[in-house]
């Protein structure tokens, strides 16, 4: 028997984007966007959900947390041996998507996808609290894993290793950036009229589109 969600709704009250949009820089409105979002105080509003390919041809989506961004790209971290970390040498482009519940807004940004260098991916792992540096060195992420209490021994054993000296960094760790070509903006609306803008970059800047809801 179905589950019936039909009874949960909810109007959103949102501000309509501009009407003219010409000229609008998108990476300008994403970072607005992103600074209401954290000062809503929204639980991780960092959080974006990352689109790849898997090699059947599949999509394959997890969240993961935004860590940077500027008109270069979208900057996440990670293993990459892991299973998007795979699907993203084979296929190197992604999707990524943010969701933000109080303002009622949700960003799509897509383009391809490089591995951030070396020194960036170090300066940032370091920054990490000391126990998730660890963990990077002993998870060998999307793997199967026998138990729970496997990998705390794996934590532990590593702790013991290294001691107090600086945690390396592995070399199967580091960041991506996504060189977002494709913004989609869309804005909650009473009635579920709702705003959407698209902005697509060729070489002489972006081309802004508004689409119907």
């Amino acid at each position: 028997m179905a589950t019936d969600l039909h009874q949960i709704r909810t109007d959103y009250l949102g501000e309509p984007l501009p009407d003219d949009l010409a000229g609008t820089d998108p990476w300008a409105l994403f970072e607005q966007w992103m600074t209401d979002a954290i000062a809503a105080s929204l639980p991780e509003p960092t959080a974006m959900t990352v689109s790849t390919v898997r090699p059947d041809g599949r999509p394959a989506a997890r969240v993961v947390l935004l860590k940077q961004f500027s008109p270069e790209g979208l900057v996440f971290f990670t293993n990459y041996l892991s299973a998007k970390g795979q699907e993203l040498a084979a296929h190197p482009v992604a999707s990524a998507s943010f969701w933000w519940p109080g303002p009622m807004r949700q960003v799509r940004a897509v383009g391809e996808v490089h591995r951030l260098d070396r020194a960036a991916s170090e300066r940032y792992f370091h920054s990490r609290p000391r126990p998730s540096q660890i963990a990077a060195t002993v998870s060998r992420q999307s793997e199967e894993l026998a138990s729970r209490a496997q990998l705390e021994a794996e934590l532990e054993a590593a702790a013991e290793r290294v001691g107090e000296a600086e945690v390396p960094m592995p070399e199967h760790w580091g960041g991506y950036v996504i060189e977002v070509d494709e913004f989609e903006f869309w804005q909650g609306m009473p009635s579920r009229v709702h705003d959407r803008a698209r902005f697509t970059r060729s070489a002489d800047g972006w081309r802004a589109t508004r689409l119907y809801p």
